[in-house]
């Protein structure tokens, strides 16, 4: 088994649950809910009446927080070989992604207005939105049906942002951090002095790549200005070599700069998805030369600098989403999905009730030379 300081533990009904056959916790900033699973033996054939589905759980790894929300699934398998039993949740987005947003219709509302109604009469009381400026929405109509989640991702979009939850449970209204320092060096030498990568795969795709996307937009016509039909925004990628062009019809993008950001976000998007590094490291927490052996847990959002000789990477990246893995009969391991730095990018882009159910979700952008350091 792993050392009591790296215990996962799942904190249920004021009691911590441990010693599991296998485990894994997974975080990825981009999903809408964040979820953990676990398998263990059971010898005298029944549960801790807490350990029920829609029990509230608190994950651990080391007594820290690694992730706060809810039992989802109690699967149990008897046999004459086996008395077994798996535990699977999510953290606090789970209920805005299962759940309809109440209904409601708000004028001159901020983004914090609009987060609170959406996720507090589902329980979510920490909000934190880390933005230094948010738009006025003039209007804002929830209809029944629209997810919980559907409609604060809009919200969120509409300011250039994107939700997920902390650790702690804190529902997080942000972007990413390209200025942070990196926390560590992921090292894979041919000769293998000082290499930390148990693993690593890389993955290049050109599908859904384009060499440049165009935007097409309108705007409707008011009592003091005539509409505009003929909007339009191209943005290349120099990565692409060869003609690949893609056109996309928007709706919701009224006027040039609307086209302009929402081609730029689709064309990073793609290339977000063409580029995929995936390294698997020792244990759950960063350890690096001169830190002590308890450093951070690994997260998403952190920074570090790849040396790769295979691949000829030498420079900062990005860790879009971690995995914590381990069990009785293994060891921990934590494995890295790992983007390009800077290629995430979370432009504005409103939501219009009435284009939504039939729009065309794509876009275009000015030059676009790649990722900032």
């Amino acid at each position: 088994m792993p050392s009591q300081a790296d215990r996962v533990e799942l904190l249920i009904g004021g009691k911590a649950h441990g010693d599991w056959e296998s485990y894994s916790v997974d975080s990825e900033l981009r999903t809408p809910a964040d979820g953990w699973h676990v398998t263990l033996g059971l010898k005298n054939g029944s549960l801790p009446a807490s350990v029920v589905e829609g029990a509230l759980v608190e994950v651990r790894v080391g007594g820290e927080r690694a992730m706060v929300g809810r039992i989802d699934d109690v699967d149990k398998v008897i046999s004459h070989q086996e008395h077994t039993v798996s535990l699977t949740g999510r953290d606090g987005a789970a209920v805005l992604v299962d759940c309809s947003a109440p209904i409601f219709v708000a004028r001159q509302a901020s983004l914090e207005e609009i987060v609170a109604k959406v996720v507090k009469p589902l329980g979510i009381t920490k909000i934190r939105i880390d933005a230094a400026t948010t738009t006025v929405r003039e209007k804002v109509n929830v209809e029944p049906g629209d997810s919980a989640w559907e409609v604060l991702r809009n919200a969120a979009e509409a300011n250039g942002l994107w939700p997920w939850f902390a650790p702690d449970g804190t529902l997080i209204i942000g972007g990413p951090d390209y200025k942070t320092a990196p926390v560590a060096t992921l090292i894979l030498r041919r000769d293998g002095k000082g290499n930390n990568v148990r693993h690593r795969s890389l993955k290049k795709s050109v599908h859904g790549r384009f060499s440049e996307v165009t935007v097409l937009g309108q705007t409707h016509g008011t009592a003091k200005e005539s509409g505009k039909n003929n909007l339009k925004a191209t943005v290349k990628d120099t990565g692409v070599t060869w003609y690949r062009p893609k056109v996309v019809v928007d709706h919701e993008a009224d006027s040039q700069a609307i086209c302009r950001d929402r081609a730029r976000k689709l064309l990073a998007d793609s290339r977000l998805e063409g580029w995929t590094y995936t390294a698997e490291v020792k244990g759950h927490r960063i350890v690096a030369p001169g830190q002590p052996a308890d450093g951070k847990l690994w997260t998403p959002g952190q920074r570090v600098f790849i040396k790769d000789e295979d691949e000829g990477l030498d420079g900062i990246y990005f860790i879009m989403g971690r995995k914590f893995l381990g069990g009785r009969s293994s060891g921990q391991i934590t494995e890295l999905t790992i983007k390009e730095d800077g290629v995430w990018v979370l432009d504005a882009h409103p939501h219009r009730r009435k284009h939504r159910r039939g729009k065309n979700d794509s876009g275009i952008m000015q030059d676009y030379t790649g990722p900032s350091s």
